[in-house]
């Protein structure tokens, strides 16, 4: 495709396809060190990033040290491919910018250090300090220091004109004293800037819905407004709807539409939940007997296992006979507890299969846009982006903005009808869409995971987060924390079960907390048998319908590959345990029929997680490990159309015409999400901008020599096989903006950018 013409301001006039400098050079400007504001309109987890993350630039090069015109080059002819380097993508010496070997070749390893762009930058050394030390001076984690300054109009027009003709505007409350733009031509003139000409120059918000929900404020409104003659001879400006279209996508109301999307939760009910007006009843009876049956298992619990390890279940001997002490001591155990005063519900079945790959949760980038860019490419499966629990139950707008899902992932998910299925499970009424939440404290994920399923009617399942390696989040007790306390984590997911009604509840972990000393195999044992309490109180296991372990540890983050060995050990062990736990059937081991979810007829699906960057990674990982599906998510970021290669078994080497058709399809998903005023293009761009700061990374399989590409690798300095592909391979921001700018027009003055895992910034001048 060829990109839409656009003015380009000051240094972006060059030539859009001119890389702004030498391709793979680390960036140079410093950052302003001012502290990164908290905007109100950002998660809890992005909250959590921003306090966190503050580190120092990576190392840097001389100023010209990557300054050798590209004509001045030397080609490198090699008579045979090179071997296979460990870390580093091979690529064919025709696209080389430099020669292997040389000092230039060499820094690659310096300048791409991944694991800086996806966590959150705790320094492992932090690991290691005595947790009374006190740190010196203001706290530096990696990002703080990121800001994307704003994106507004120079006059705000009243919300009374944003949708009504210029003559028949809606009465402003606050009258002569509004502080905001009544008069719209001045608006129109002086108040925003010109209109667009990309998509051409038609309104992506407007082309889907017959209306705009910016109204005035469009910054393609010339394609949705004319100017009429009425009586008088006067002329007066109006908006043009198309009433067929309109009435197709339901909402009219310009103030809430959100046509095309689900899981919308009106201003009305947020409200309500901020003054504790929605009702919790299941929670608000499960969560008294949770507390009480935690206190008194305290007196039961043994003194050794006490994280899952269930070897002996507490009433066996050394020969597997259960003795008379025990017996007596297991039935006075069982005196001490109470009936639960709820029991699992009937869950909705799911299926993974080969078929279901998977897009992980993504903090940031996991936003409707790019899912929906992701389900068009075959994700089968898609998640919220991290939710955390109290601030869904008190109702802030910006974590339930994480549960919004477009209608594309309302619908079934692939589904051939092969391998393991669960009895009675109906694909027509399956969807792909689920929602992720963190808690630290039983009480909360009881609440919002009622809430959500309450409130939320397209939800596949609800996802307990039990592997996010932010120290803010990891503090609190939530995330990763919870994989040191498996007693409180198996307490949250058998209340999560109680209280979610129909919807399933599953899990995502890690292999632990610390480097080398893995416990999922103890964790997962627990989930498919259940604990000791739970065992001596003959209720059984938790009722998960799904695990899925990512192959590293929290203090690993993403420094190393995934382990799939380990993948593979805990898929094979969660086989034996429901061999195991089927066995128990008729004994006295078997738990009340009555707190088993049989939705899923005893199946546990396990997933799993950790490099998956082709369709080869994919497969050979389902037969080596045995999992039922895979997770993919840097692999995703990196090139979204790995779903289409799994789903098409081969490779895929896509131009880099058709890799900015997905920008350009990213941006117009983006205007429908957030809105096509300044404010919502803005928001389009910064996280357009956010991907690109992934995407950069591919290396298009044509040039490589070696087969498969590996996650893991980095490239050296290339050129594409054509300008655009040269700049789309660019790690240079400005690069990045010039992209942008091909669809959303020159940035705003005000909008500044500064790439995740460089902290370096971008301010744009004002345009002339």
């Amino acid at each position: 495709m060829t990109a839409p013409e656009t003015q380009i301001s000051n240094e972006a006039q060059l030539n859009p396809l001119e890389p702004s400098s030498t391709i793979k050079r680390p960036l140079q400007e410093d950052a302003n060190g001012s502290a990164q504001p908290i905007y109100a309109e950002d998660s809890a987890v992005t909250k959590a990033e921003k306090i966190e993350r503050n580190g120092a630039l990576p190392a840097q090069l001389g100023d010209n040290e990557f300054e050798e015109s590209p004509a001045k080059r030397q080609k490198i002819e090699e008579p045979a491919p090179k071997e296979r380097v460990k870390g580093v993508a091979s690529i064919k010496s025709e696209y080389l910018v430099y020669p292997p070997g040389s000092k230039q070749f060499k820094e690659i390893k310096k300048i791409n250090t991944d694991d800086k762009a996806e966590s959150s930058g705790l320094d492992s050394r932090a690991e290691a300090e005595p947790a009374n030390k006190k740190k010196k001076g203001k706290s530096k984690g990696q990002n703080t220091n990121r800001h994307f300054g704003s994106s507004r109009d120079a006059l705000q027009l009243c919300t009374t004109r944003q949708f009504a003709p210029e003559f028949s505007p809606r009465e402003c409350p606050f009258g002569d004293g509004c502080r905001f733009e009544h008069n719209l031509r001045k608006y129109l003139q002086e108040g925003k800037r010109d209109d667009l000409k990309t998509f051409d120059s038609v309104c992506p918000v407007w082309a889907a819905r017959g209306f705009c929900n910016s109204g005035w404020k469009c910054r393609f409104v010339g394609s949705h407004s004319f100017e009429r003659e009425i009586a008088g001879g006067r002329k007066e400006l109006v908006l043009v709807e198309d009433e067929q279209r309109k009435t197709k996508g339901g909402n009219t109301d310009p103030f809430e539409a959100e046509t095309g999307v689900v899981n919308v939760v009106s201003a009305r009910q947020k409200i309500e939940l901020t003054k504790r007006k929605v009702p919790t009843p299941k929670s608000d009876l499960y969560n008294p007997w949770l507390d009480k049956t935690t206190r008194e298992s305290e007196t039961t619990r043994p003194t050794e296992d006490t994280e899952g390890d269930n070897k002996e279940q507490g009433t066996e001997g050394q020969n597997g006979v259960e003795t008379d002490d025990k017996k007596v001591e297991r039935e006075e155990n069982r005196a001490r507890y109470t009936e639960p005063p709820l029991r699992p519900s009937e869950k909705r079945r799911l299926y993974f299969g080969p078929e279901t790959p998977i897009l992980a949760p993504l903090t940031t980038q996991g936003n409707l846009p790019f899912r929906r860019l992701c389900v068009d490419l075959g994700a089968q499966v898609t998640y919220s982006e991290m939710a955390m629990s109290l601030p869904l139950v008190q109702g802030s707008k910006s974590e339930w903005a994480l549960m919004k899902a477009h209608e594309s992932e309302a619908t079934p998910p692939a589904f051939r009808g092969r391998g393991t299925v669960v009895t009675d499970y109906d694909n027509s009424k399956d969807l792909k869409f689920a929602a992720q939440i963190a808690a630290n404290k039983p009480w909360q994920a009881l609440k919002a995971t009622e809430i959500l399923t309450s409130l939320c009617p397209h939800l596949r399942f609800v996802d307990l987060n039990c592997g996010c390696p932010i120290d803010l989040v990891y503090r609190t007790g939530a995330g990763s924390a919870l994989l040191d306390n498996h007693s409180k984590l198996e307490k949250i997911l058998r209340g999560m079960n109680v209280v979610s009604g129909e919807v399933p509840v599953t899990v995502k972990i890690r292999m632990g907390t610390k480097d080398n000393r893995p416990t999922s195999q103890k964790l997962v044992e627990r989930l498919v048998l259940g604990g000791h309490e739970a065992n001596e109180m003959g209720i059984g296991p938790c009722g998960v319908a799904a695990i899925t372990l990512h192959g590293r540890s929290r203090q690993q983050r993403y420094t190393k590959s995934a382990d799939w060995s380990y993948i593979s050990e805990c898929a094979a062990l969660i086989k034996r345990f429901q061999k195991e736990r089927d066995s128990r059937a008729d004994t006295v081991h078997e738990a009340d029929p009555r707190d088993l979810s049989a939705s899923q007829d005893g199946k546990i699906y396990f997933m799993g997680n950790g490099d998956c960057y082709s369709h080869v990674d994919y497969y050979n990982n389902l037969e080596q490990s045995k999992v039922d599906s895979i997770m993919i998510g840097r692999g995703a970021l990196i090139k979204p159309w790995v779903f289409e290669e799994i789903e098409k078994g081969q490779y895929l080497d896509k131009s880099a015409s058709e890799r900015l058709e997905m920008v350009e399809r990213f941006a117009k998903y983006g205007l429908e999400a957030w809105g096509s005023d300044e404010i919502g293009v803005g928001i389009t761009r910064r996280f357009l901008l956010e991907w690109l700061s992934f995407a950069y990374r591919y290396v298009p399989i044509g040039i490589l020599e070696h087969l498969p590409p590996s996650l893991q690798d980095r490239p050296p300095a290339f050129r594409g096989r054509s300008d655009l592909e040269t700049l789309l391979a660019s790690d240079n921001y400005k690069d990045w903006i010039k992209i942008s700018e091909m669809f959303l027009g020159p940035a705003h003055k005000d909008f500044k950018f500064e790439p995740k895992h460089k902290s370096n910034s971008y301010e744009i001048e004002a345009e002339g």
